[in-house]
């Protein structure tokens, strides 16, 4: 069977180049970083490389680039980490209402320790206005975290307006830019920003590693206890062939060709418009314009969408509903819910997104299979108010 890759927001694939530059990592070089013999300082200056390359994308100092485990303990980090630090006694953190779930969660751990959060809320476009960011603002505000692209709409925020407007104000300013880094230029300088979180798994490197880039001089407490790995930021022997990887594919990031992001968006572009012409009964969720090269959120209506997924999967075409960290919920999307859609038009939608690897055949083979399964799930859906499938097929 022919299988279609169209799930890149989730995990892309490894680039090989990735791969190779680590190989030495598990084999030869096989030192702890932290040792001061010769196997120790191979390791050592392998991760100030990869250091160095983090920090290039992103336009930081090395110095401020602190290794992870992923987006997750990024996330967590950056929120638990400044509100622990802040020194006054009440502490309030605005964030949105579309954040992935490591920043919302880590919101709601800090309200049980008494922190007052405030989640902003986004419109059908599901870009947050800047002016609400800025009302919401009260003189014991601690920290602001507001996403950089969203992970199901691929909807860009308005970082730098924010950043600008948290930099007026003298509060700390977060971003999970898991899914921007790699895709979009991100330069921390002009994003004004405190804290950014990245992944390496989202920009062709390999999972559980990440970074973290904290500006020079802010306080922030640790999650963890141990060693002084990463300047006493973040304890733990690190995962030197990951960070490798990482270091490798931020390198690879930097170094490709601005076309390519064209080439994704043309291909995005041929995928959404031949569903849209095809199939009967669809919308695109979020921005149309203000959002990423390489992803499209779609609503069928009367389709529930996890079946939808399976069918399609079933056909060999990947695709997803949403986050994957969040699949196996019983739950709607909580992106589609804030930006206007009910229960079941949340449970109706999916998500297409496309990366290095997707290809024209890729589109052409979606393209294909997607009529048939969605009027096969119709044919067969109790929720299809009004319309069989014999009306569908005759518009």
């Amino acid at each position: 069977m022919l299988r279609v890759y169209l799930d890149h927001n989730s995990t892309t694939p490894l680039a090989p180049e990735v791969l190779e530059a680590m190989k030495p990592y598990w084999l030869e070089e096989y030192g702890n970083a932290s040792s001061i013999h010769w196997y120790g300082q191979r390791a050592k200056a392998a991760v100030e490389e990869a250091r160095l390359e983090v920090a290039r994308l992103i336009n930081a100092d090395p110095a401020e680039v602190v290794f992870t485990s992923g987006g997750t303990e990024g996330d967590n980090a950056a929120v638990l980490g400044v509100v622990e630090a802040a020194k006054s006694e009440s502490r309030h953190v605005i964030t949105t209402s579309i954040e992935h779930h490591a920043v919302l969660y880590a919101a709601r751990a800090v309200e049980q320790r008494g922190v007052q959060v405030t989640y902003v809320p986004v419109g059908p476009s599901g870009i947050v206005d800047p002016e609400d960011v800025e009302r919401a603002i009260r003189p014991d505000t601690v920290l602001i975290s507001v996403m950089h692209a969203n992970n199901e709409l691929g909807t860009i925020q308005p970082v730098e307006e924010i950043g600008r407007i948290a930099r007026e104000h003298g509060i700390p300013f977060h971003s999970d830019a898991v899914q921007s880094v790699g895709k979009i230029p991100v330069d921390v300088r002009q994003l004004a920003l405190d804290l950014l979180s990245l992944s390496a798994h989202k920009l062709c490197g390999p999972k559980g590693v990440g970074a973290l880039y904290i500006r020079r001089g802010m306080a922030l407490r640790p999650l963890l206890y141990g060693g002084h790995h990463e300047r006493d930021r973040r304890p733990g022997t690190e995962n030197v062939p990951g960070i490798v990887g990482l270091g490798k594919a931020t390198s690879l990031a930097r170094e490709r060709p601005e076309e390519e992001a064209d080439r994704l968006r043309i291909l995005r572009d041929c995928l959404e418009q031949g569903i849209l012409r095809t199939v009967p009964q669809v919308r695109p969720n979020g921005h149309a314009r203000r959002r990423l090269h390489t992803t499209t959120n779609l609503r069928f209506d009367g389709v529930d969408g996890e079946a939808l997924v399976i069918a399609l999967d079933l056909k060999g075409v990947a695709c997803s509903t949403g986050a994957a960290c969040s699949s196996g919920s019983l739950e709607p999307s909580h992106v589609l819910a804030a930006i206007g859609l009910t229960r079941e038009q949340a449970r109706s939608s999916i998500r297409f997104s496309l990366g290095w690897s997707s290809s024209g055949e890729d589109v052409d083979r979606a393209l294909e299979v997607l009529p048939g399964v969605v009027e096969r799930l119709r044919s067969h859906s109790p929720s299809l108010p009004e319309k069989s499938a014999v009306a569908l097929r005759s518009q």
